[in-house]
């Protein structure tokens, strides 16, 4: 049987020509099953596009009314009929609640709880993670299963003992009281662990065998690859802390050492409320939130953990 091999070069050309030709309307009909099937699914998200777009609009009326609030005086507030754009613009309840209250200083002990303990969280939930995901045996299975289970009581169950805790070791009634029960979280931990178990095990024995230590491991090579997870629980971090209540409420006596939450409700009276300063000491308290999530939101990505293993 003859092949292109042995065939004449002009015999060999024709063949080659006629199997392109035969070829073709195959081609011409996958792309426009292609082009079909893209037009198809582009139809198909119209209404869920649309359905996003009206959830995305139900939660941000509030937002903005809230917002928008903020800057109208008080006779504006509950004058009918009600407006979300003010109809007289002023930055007088930002001004009224920077100066009537102590807002600095509440402002700095909540950024000082919210840092430190944000860092604290992230260090210690990478670190058991990491050893939960990479040294797994039936004692890490066990104190995982531990891990996860504190997520199934509710908050209000272990205040009184973590209250007893913190009287005990003299925290009470500081920052550290604060700090401290809030550094580890079953959630940092899971996220961290469910991680680590993606990153290939050949990436470990190939550091190893190059001589790398296991704490040169985890900094130098675990912790880089988890930067979107580390970024992600950061973000989460500083929300939760940022604006916690119940727990500073309970540790905290002193005025001196509120944070904003705690402060912002000391703003509400018993029968009257200048409703002016809390709404924009509210909006100021959360200007940090929204630059915390601006800055760090580009690092939130995709990591490639196959980065340094051979194929």
């Amino acid at each position: 049987m003859a092949t292109a091999a042995n065939m004449p070069p002009a015999v060999a050309e024709e063949a080659a020509l006629g199997t392109e030709r035969a070829g073709a309307p195959q081609r011409k009909r996958g792309a426009k099953n292609q082009r079909g099937n893209r037009e198809a699914r582009a139809k198909a998200s119209v209404p869920l596009t649309a359905l996003t777009w009206l959830i995305a609009a139900i939660y941000a009326v509030p937002l903005l009314w809230f917002l928008l609030s903020s800057f109208k005086p008080g006779s504006e507030l509950f004058s009918y009929p009600l407006s979300m754009i003010p109809r007289e613009w002023t930055f007088q309840g930002f001004v009224d609640a920077w100066e009537r209250v102590d807002f600095a200083q509440y402002f700095l002990n909540t950024a000082t709880v919210s840092i430190v303990t944000t860092a604290l969280t992230v260090f210690f939930s990478a670190c058991t993670g990491y050893a939960l995901a990479k040294y797994n045996n039936k004692g890490t299975r066990l104190f995982f299963i531990c891990i996860l289970a504190t997520t199934m009581l509710p908050t209000e169950v272990i205040l009184n003992p973590t209250f007893s805790v913190i009287r005990d070791l003299g925290l009470y009634n500081s920052l550290a009281g604060i700090i401290v029960p809030s550094v580890l979280t079953a959630t940092g931990v899971f996220m961290f662990r469910q991680f680590f178990l993606t990153v290939p095990d050949d990436l470990l024995h190939s550091a190893r065998i190059d001589g790398a230590g296991e704490l040169a491991i985890f900094f130098r090579i675990m912790l880089p690859l988890s930067r979107p997870i580390l970024f992600t629980l950061a973000i989460f971090s500083f929300q939760w802390r940022w604006n916690d209540y119940i727990w500073p409420l309970i540790v905290l006596n002193d005025p001196k050492w509120y944070t904003l939450q705690v402060a912002l409700r000391s703003i509400v009276g018993a029968e009257n409320i200048d409703w002016p300063v809390l709404l924009g000491a509210s909006v100021i308290s959360l200007l940090p939130l929204v630059l915390v999530f601006l800055v760090f939101q580009k690092y939130v990505l995709n990591a490639d953990v196959s980065a340094g293993l051979k194929d």
